[in-house]
């Protein structure tokens, strides 16, 4: 499905946890954990509006410092998830460095931390070397975005911890037809993106659309209504659904609590930290196997399964959880790249 999500993981599933997605026709990308982010250009990190951070365990947060370096001194405003504890986490690392140059540096850093019930904000402004402002509480009914694009959702689940896991749902998805636009003379570009949010914030269809683009090194644009674009190049499907679940125990509470949660998601990123037959290791370390990780997929119903967080002790044996995680699902798990040649090898 089409879709204007497009996410992959980080690294390959031996590594640091963290999921990297980027908004198609939106200079915008979220993260999911922060893990070492070295992969990751300063251009993607730079896009980089929102993060959803599971915990604070060090694989899942020690990539804080390199985000925050690439974004110092830019004219950005980045809001950050997490559980209960998150703003203290946040508040230390920044205490941790010195800030006696930055006061003409426009970064804001927005925190909210995540509690049954209700989220607790504040934020550090960097001109203000990240003295933190409480922005005080609110309710909290397991949203936490909703724009006219998409929604995104947590719960909490027990990792010893308090561990939270998001759901990334597009409201609806636009299709341009391109054969259509053709026919019309119209090149694609970011006025595409332009129209797709108009329609999302549902603006009226009598609405004028200006519709600009570069063409042969002159700015072209069209006048045209927003109902007859909609008709004319749009076409509508339901949208696409991510879910991302990591470092948790298989218990019953957790398993309904994942199983809502990731309902009928299209891609489901699950970890799957040990083989089944380590299973008491699993229990004892509060994570999944990668059969528990199937079992889950095949009872939300998603399309596609994505495993992720593999212990080291695995490393000669990627093919052996991806079967076991096969065949509890029955359906598709991505094998990415490297670890299929990790698996080969």
């Amino acid at each position: 499905m089409a879709s204007i999500f497009h996410a992959r993981l980080i690294h390959d599933p031996f590594n640091d946890p963290g999921v990297f997605v980027r908004l198609q026709w939106e200079r915008r990308a979220f993260l999911f954990d922060l893990g070492d982010l070295s992969p990751l250009p300063p251009g993607e990190l730079l896009k980089v509006t929102d993060v959803f951070i599971s915990h604070a365990h060090m694989d899942h947060f020690i990539g804080f410092d390199q985000l925050l370096r690439v974004l110092l001194g830019r004219e950005k405003a980045l809001r950050l998830f997490g559980p209960p504890g998150i703003l203290g986490h946040v508040e230390g690392k920044l205490k941790g460095f010195t800030w006696n140059l930055v006061d003409d540096y426009p970064l804001v850093l927005e925190v909210h931390e995540i509690h049954p019930g209700e989220i607790r904000s504040a934020s550090f402004p960097c001109r203000e070397r990240f003295e933190r402002r409480d922005l005080g509480r609110r309710p909290f009914h397991g949203v936490l975005l909703d724009e006219p694009l998409f929604i995104v959702k947590t719960v909490h689940l027990d990792h010893r911890i308090p561990c939270l896991a998001f759901a990334l749902e597009e409201k609806v998805h636009l299709n341009i037809d391109k054969d259509r636009l053709d026919n019309l003379g119209w090149p694609v570009g970011p006025w595409l993106g332009e129209l797709k949010r108009q329609i999302q914030e549902g603006r009226p269809d009598e609405s004028l659309f200006v519709a600009r683009w570069r063409r042969d090194e002159k700015v072209e644009e069209r006048v045209v209504t927003l109902g007859e674009l909609k008709v004319q190049v749009v076409r509508m499907r339901e949208g696409q659904k991510i879910a991302y679940v990591t470092d948790i125990l298989y218990s019953e509470e957790n398993r309904a609590k994942v199983v809502k949660l990731a309902k009928d998601a299209d891609l489901f990123f699950c970890e799957a930290t040990y083989l089944e037959r380590d299973l008491d290791k699993a229990e004892e370390r509060y994570h999944l196997t990668a059969r528990q990780a199937g079992s889950l997929a095949r009872e939300a119903g998603n399309r596609k399964l994505v495993l992720f967080h593999f212990s080291p002790r695995y490393r000669n044996e990627s093919r052996e959880l991806y079967r076991e995680a096969e065949e509890a699902f029955g359906g598709a798990v991505v094998v990415p790249l490297k670890s299929a040649n990790a698996a080969s090898g």
